[in-house]
C-alpha cells in the first residue's frame, strides 16, 4: 500500500491555486510629480494594466466566486483525505485479524479509493485553473471593448499598457489615464448590469 502523502501536498497546492484566484490590487506608478494634462491635449495615453484589472468590479466579483468555490472544494477534499487516512490506519491495526483473501481485497479497495481521491483532486485543480483562465480572457475582452470606445471618445490614437517588466519603461504621469478608465469601465459595467457575474459553475466530476 503506497502512502498518500502526495494527496496532502496537493491540498496545500490547491490552497495556493485558490489564493491565486483572489489577488490584491497593485498600486504601481510609472513616474510621479508631473501636473495633470487635459485629456484633450494628448493623443497617446497609457493604463497601469494590473490596476485596471484588479479594480474592475466584474473581475473582483468573479474572483470572489471562484475563490469561494475553491475553498468549498478544498474543504471537501480535506475531509475525504482525512477519512481515507483513518480507514488506512484502521486497516493497519486490524488487518492481522483478516484472512489473506480478506486483507488482499481490503488493500485493493483502499488503493482504488486513493486513486479516486487523486482523480477528484486533479479535477478540482483543472476546473479552478480553467475558471481563472476564462475569467482573465473575459476581463481582457471587456477592457479592450471599453478602451476602443474610450479612445474614440477622447480622440486618442494609442493607449499603451504598462506592466512591470513590460515594453514600456517610462512614460510621463500626464499620460496616465488609469483612474479615469477604472472609473469609466466600472460605471459602464454597473449601467449594463452584472448578470454575467451570476453564472453557476458545475461541480467537478465525482469519483466512480
Amino acid at each position: 500500500m503506497r502512502k498518500n502523502t502526495t494527496l496532502f501536498s496537493a491540498i496545500a497546492f490547491l490552497g495556493l491555486l485558490i489564493g491565486a484566484c483572489n489577488p490584491s490590487a497593485t498600486d504601481e506608478t510609472v513616474s510621479g510629480g508631473e501636473s495633470k494634462t487635459d485629456i484633450a491635449d494628448i493623443k497617446i495615453a497609457y493604463i497601469v494594466t494590473d490596476s485596471v484589472i484588479n479594480n474592475f468590479e466584474y473581475f473582483k466579483e468573479r474572483s470572489a466566486e471562484i475563490a469561494e468555490k475553491g475553498n468549498k472544494y478544498q474543504s471537501e477534499l480535506t475531509n475525504r483525505a482525512k477519512g481515507f487516512e483513518q480507514e488506512v490506519a484502521s486497516f493497519q491495526s486490524t488487518g492481522g485479524n483478516m484472512t489473506r483473501n480478506q486483507a488482499q481485497a481490503k488493500q485493493e479497495e483502499l488503493m482504488k479509493k486513493e486513486e479516486n481521491l487523486m482523480t477528484y483532486r486533479q479535477n478540482i485543480m483543472a476546473e479552478l485553473s480553467a475558471d481563472e483562465t476564462t475569467l482573465y480572457n473575459e476581463v481582457y475582452d471587456k477592457i479592450q471593448v471599453y478602451l476602443n470606445d474610450y479612445a474614440a471618445a477622447n480622440d486618442l490614437e494609442m493607449i499603451l499598457s504598462y506592466t512591470r517588466g513590460g515594453g514600456v519603461w517610462y512614460a510621463k504621469k500626464n499620460f496616465d489615464v488609469t483612474d479615469d478608465v477604472i472609473s469609466g469601465i466600472n460605471e459602464d459595467y454597473k449601467n449594463k448590469g452584472n448578470s454575467s457575474s451570476e453564472e453557476k459553475v458545475e461541480a467537478p466530476a465525482e469519483e466512480k
